[in-house]
């Protein structure tokens, strides 16, 4: 079986357990391949190179969007990296080769962002497509890193490996992302060799620009559609649960064990991505089953998400949510039988490029859920001066999900299980397919509501 497997990069960090839970494993002679394995950079590199993802602390980035001294701070961060090459030695790898491959591979970095800096400083040029491309060569140092270092150590445990560059640094093709993908991969014996390729592609669209920081697995799904992959996997440092084993206890949760793409699609809408929507798509498409396994606990066989499974048996799969949420409400005794309400809503949302992820409506009202930001308070602001009565009420949303939950009595034991903890349901929706109920609570119940659902739905 040929398979295509991701790699994040908290268990790149821990590379140890990765070689030996996951490449390694219980594997013979012979047995190692038929596998190729996209890497992400290790734990927080990328966030060094770009600004942290939670935080927003600006990294080397930013130094170059201020025309400040970035080199130098590219340098620290190529001192990190070697520091990481150091922690690794003693798991197999080359130290001088690996330091050698990232000292010039950030100099090449430095040499096109010069050169990026010079056309920039010329005023000819569209400064939102120089800084665009600033960022995708950026990005890109961090899983050339990783990718390197796992060939190496792989090679110098005897058993082959290949290492897979996609980023392009020494070719000047003008490619697309699909078809870097096929060049790279093209005339491989899969049969023969473990290729370990880099989680950044160049392509002539940009996979930053398209996809920003879930780029890794677009690379991840578009390789294995590309190598016909019998099935795509994606190795996390936990399970895909129940719940939140860190708000439940790992007591109270299990993992899946078996769900599909619509169940995926609903866990990216509220931030809890198996795997990301645009990189799910074509998977799905091909009728590539994905596989999610926890590197930690790599005899389990993990969750498989496939285009057609519906649970034998009624039940909720998944309890989950986020407290970061903002519901906005639009009241306005003029919207009764107005045809054509919301469209004027949302020209304010595609302004702010924001989407909702709940909706619900009465005769005058109209109540969105979104993602709080600094683009929502702004949308917030604008709604205001428009319509006729609009409040922004900080939330959380807490959903209860599953393949087979259409059937009476889910919604009611949801409900009551709420309201016997004393939280109040603020607000609802579920569609007509009926595989994700959404409950509004106020926030400082979300993680007792979690619970609740969980106990209530899940054991």
């Amino acid at each position: 079986m040929l398979t295509v497997e991701k790699i994040g990069g908290t268990s790149m960090s821990q590379f140890h357990d990765v070689l030996y839970n996951i490449i390694i494993g219980k594997r013979k002679e012979g047995e190692f391949y038929n596998r190729v394995f996209v890497v992400s950079a290790y734990n927080n590199v990328t966030n060094w190179l770009l600004e942290h993802k939670k935080t927003n602390e600006p990294g080397v980035y930013q130094k170059f969007l201020n025309s400040e001294d970035y080199k130098a701070d590219l340098d620290k961060v190529c001192q990190k990296l070697i520091s990481i090459n150091e922690g690794l030695e003693n798991v197999g790898l080359q130290l001088s080769e690996a330091n050698e491959f990232i000292t010039n591979r950030v100099e090449q970095a430095k040499t096109m962002l010069s050169s990026l800096s010079k056309v920039l400083a010329s005023g000819y040029v569209n400064a939102h497509d120089i800084h665009l491309a600033a960022r995708e060569i950026l990005a890109s140092i961090g899983e050339a890193h990783s990718a390197w270092n796992s060939t190496n150590i792989i090679n110098n445990k005897g058993i082959h490996a290949k290492f897979v560059d996609l980023c392009g640094f020494d070719d000047n093709e003008a490619l697309t992302i699909d078809e870097r993908i096929t060049k790279e991969f093209s005339g491989i014996d899969f049969k023969n060799v473990i290729c370990v390729a880099t989680g950044y592609t160049k392509g002539t669209e940009g996979i930053m620009r398209v996809f920003d920081r879930g780029y890794s697995e677009v690379t991840f799904s578009k390789a294995a559609v590309d190598i016909k992959a019998d099935e795509a996997v994606i190795h996390k440092e936990y399970h895909l649960s129940s719940a939140d084993p860190n708000i439940v206890g790992v007591e109270n949760c299990v993992p899946v064990g078996l769900t599909n793409y619509i169940i995926a699609d609903q866990l990216a809408d509220i931030g809890m991505e198996a795997i990301h929507p645009k990189a799910a798509k074509p998977l799905e498409l091909s009728g590539i089953n994905i596989r999610i396994k926890n590197t930690f606990d790599p005899d389990h066989i993990g969750t498989l998400i496939s285009k057609n499974y519906v649970s034998p048996d009624a039940r909720v799969e998944i309890v989950s949510g986020s407290k970061k949420m903002l519901a906005i409400e639009i009241h306005d005794p003029l919207m009764v039988s107005e045809v054509g309400y919301d469209a004027q809503i949302m020209t304010y949302f595609q302004k702010y490029n924001i989407s909702y992820v709940l909706k619900s409506t009465n005769a005058n009202s109209i109540t969105m859920v979104i993602w709080e930001s600094n683009a929502s308070e702004k949308l917030l602001e604008e709604l205001k001066q428009n319509f006729y009565q609009v409040t922004g009420v900080p939330v959380a949303l807490v959903c209860a999900m599953g393949t087979n939950i259409a059937t009476p009595g889910f919604l009611y034991r949801a409900a009551k299980a709420l309201y016997e903890n004393n939280i109040n349901i603020e607000c609802y929706a579920q569609s007509i397919m009926q595989v994700n109920m959404q409950f509004v609570v106020k926030r400082e119940h979300y993680e007792k509501a979690i619970i609740a659902l969980n106990q209530a739905l899940c054991n």
